[in-house]
């Protein structure tokens, strides 16, 4: 079955799921309703032939998922946050930009999220295997020693705050997420038994996406010599864009296609999506499948699919008790990684 094509993250308990350029969060309040808002987001590139644009579309998309997901994490936690008075800095940035106050304040928030990461896991990684340069003489092991510096900060912070008890309910949330795609991917009704069956690991995931940024980085990083330490440090900043670019070509690749070798090369994100993604609930299953049916039309999905399925030369030809089987089979293979 081809790819859905929504895609989501999870909230302060809740999820977000996005089709095309429509989106729904759904969220548990604490009284325990499920509140659902509907809306629409545009992509900071209105060009569709840029959007287009292999490896061009990655960074845009970067883009336009961070800026959501802040968007979103901003709407779940209103929920869960007491009133406060505006602050001085509240009511200056109002006074200033009016009615655009909230999207300066949401690009700011994405600007300053995206040089903190960039300082944590590109340029610290280059100083401190900068400073072994004393005891390596090879170019080629001093940007091995980089990349694994790089990996390592990435795996112990994901490590570390998976620690953290609210983390590791938006981890959960994270798992309805992906059981309830792989559900609906997988040809089966969008019911709690269904996607609590479902795998919580896909090939789509950002947490893969930035795990394949770091492995790219290493590869880029041993090709690409300069022999000065500025100049080393400004292609590590410059090329940030293009090595998310090409990331997100390869999930994007593997979300589509179910070539043995992608599936290979694929399963180091997996795994660690075991980090990123717990079992959730029942309840935190219900919120997912509210999201969902909010933007997405499961079963036109489903019907499209299957009705492809038979339009195939040899669709026809198998028995009831063939199709039975079939069913089965895909039932089965639900508990598998997709």
């Amino acid at each position: 079955m081809k790819t859905s094509g929504i895609g989501g993250q999870a909230v302060i308990e809740g999820i977000m799921m996005k089709n095309k350029d429509r989106y729904a969060v759904a969220v548990r309040k604490p009284d325990q309703e499920i509140d659902v808002m509907v809306s629409e987001h545009k992509s900071i590139i209105k060009n569709g032939k840029i959007q287009k644009m292999p490896v061009v579309r990655g960074v845009v998309n970067f883009i336009d998922s961070m800026v959501l997901g802040m968007k979103t994490l901003t709407y779940s936690g209103s929920f869960y946050e007491e009133e406060e008075q505006p602050t001085k800095a509240d009511r200056l940035f109002e006074k200033v930009f009016k009615d655009k106050a909230e999207k300066v304040v949401m690009g700011i928030t994405v600007a300053v999220s995206i040089a903190i990461a960039v300082g944590i896991f590109m340029i610290l990684p280059f100083f401190l295997s900068d400073f072994l340069r004393r005891f390596i003489v090879s170019d080629t092991l001093i940007a091995l020693a980089e990349g694994v510096i790089r990996i390592a900060l990435f795996l112990g912070y994901i490590v570390a705050i998976s620690f953290l008890k609210d983390i590791q309910r938006v981890f959960m949330y994270h798992g309805s997420e992906h059981k309830c795609i792989n559900c609906i991917e997988h040809g089966l009704e969008l019911t709690v038994e269904n996607v609590r069956a479902s795998s919580k690991e896909h090939k789509r995931c950002g947490t893969s996406f930035l795990l394949i940024v770091m492995v790219i980085s290493v590869i880029f990083f041993m090709l690409i010599r300069v022999d000065s330490t500025v100049l080393r440090l400004v292609l590590r900043l410059v090329l940030v864009p293009v090595i998310a670019g090409i990331a997100y070509e390869f999930i994007k690749l593997a979300g589509n296609t179910e070539n043995r070798l992608v599936d290979i090369l694929s399963r180091p994100g997996m795994w660690l999506q075991g980090l990123t993604t717990k079992e959730p609930d029942d309840s935190m299953i219900e919120v997912a499948i509210a999201a969902v049916e909010a933007v997405f039309d499961w079963r036109a999905y489903q019907a499209e699919n299957a009705a492809g399925a038979s339009a195939a030369p040899d669709a026809g030809a198998g028995s009831a008790a063939d199709e039975a089987a079939a069913q089965n089979a895909v039932a089965a293979d639900v508990k598998t990684t997709v």
